[in-house]
């Protein structure tokens, strides 16, 4: 079997990962991987190649980094790979249907929620936000829809109080075994349609969302902050200090939403109260709540914006 990998951030590595190593061990190959361009980052704004890029470079995989798959030569390029099957995660570019139909078992996608809950482009963070139980990932038949295709292999895991963080690399170990065990029996799934009517949608994060609303319930604000963390970071101001908060408990206390009620940073919302477990101050690492006020105490009654 002819594999094409295509995908772009840390959560697509575990799966090039287990393809390569089941293709060696199985006698397939990774013809090629995909993989968004280089981008500029870092304070000397230097062009580093994404994590799939860098990791297919030391596995010794080629690597294409095409800007657009939309043009002619860029799809009779991908043709001519003669690939059995495109495996994409999270590659981030559109893939027009002459790149879908071009392997012959076409693109299967590493989806990483419960299809058809959660199409598009924040699937974690959008299940941790509001509150499921479970999250899971989805291998599903690409075709030109947002993320529409008939389903092939489902794997589930429950939420709890993971934060997306912890979830996306939990997922992204169960969508390459997932994708390992159906390509090495792939005549054995059969295709399942989605039902477009239970259908949600995961439109992607404005960092306006990252802001903590006091007024909120207290279970609501720690499904926010954990559903934000790591990125882009749920935050409320401390005396004018943008402070993210990476993890919470639901606690017990009442007061003023965004008051201060003790000397343990436990903070009054809408209804009930939550406490800290993790935070950042701007330009300082992540630390755990008694820690930061040891630097940076808080007195109860505080209000915070």
């Amino acid at each position: 079997m002819r594999i094409i990998f295509m995908g772009t951030p840390d959560f697509a590595v575990p799966a090039l990962v287990a393809l390569n190593k089941w293709g060696h061990e199985a006698g397939h190959q990774i013809a090629c991987v995909y993989s968004q361009p280089p981008s500029r980052s870092g304070r000397g704004k230097k062009l580093r190649p994404s994590p799939v890029h860098a990791k297919a470079e030391e596995l010794g995989l080629e690597v294409r980094t095409p800007k657009s798959l939309r043009n002619a030569e860029a799809q009779a390029e991908f043709a001519a790979l003669e690939a059995d099957v495109a495996v994409v995660a999270a590659y981030g570019l559109i893939l027009p249907q002459p790149i879908l139909d071009a392997p012959k078992h076409g693109c299967l996608n590493i989806h990483a929620s419960i299809l058809p809950r959660w199409r598009g482009a924040a699937p974690i963070h959008r299940a941790v936000m509001a509150g499921d139980e479970e999250t899971g990932v989805t291998i599903m038949q690409m075709e030109a829809g947002l993320d529409t295709g008939p389903m092939l292999h489902i794997v589930r895991t429950p939420i709890a109080s993971k934060t997306t963080g912890e979830l996306t690399a939990e997922l992204a170990e169960l969508g390459a075994g997932a994708m390992v065990e159906l390509l090495a029996n792939l005549e054995g799934y059969a295709p399942q349609p989605q039902d477009d009517a239970l259908a949600t949608y995961a439109p992607k994060i404005d960092k306006a969302e990252a802001r903590i609303d006091w007024a909120r319930p207290a279970e609501d604000v720690v499904r926010h902050i954990h559903g934000l963390a790591p990125f882009p970071g749920a935050w409320f101001e401390l005396e004018g200090e943008r402070v993210k908060l990476l993890r919470a408990a639901v606690f017990e206390g009442n007061d003023e939403p965004g008051t201060v009620i003790d000397d343990e940073l436990t903070i009054a919302c809408g209804s009930g109260a939550i406490r800290p477990v993790r935070l950042q101050r701007a330009g300082k690492p992540a630390m755990d709540r008694d820690d930061f006020l040891r630097g940076k105490p808080v007195a109860a009654g505080t209000s915070l914006a």
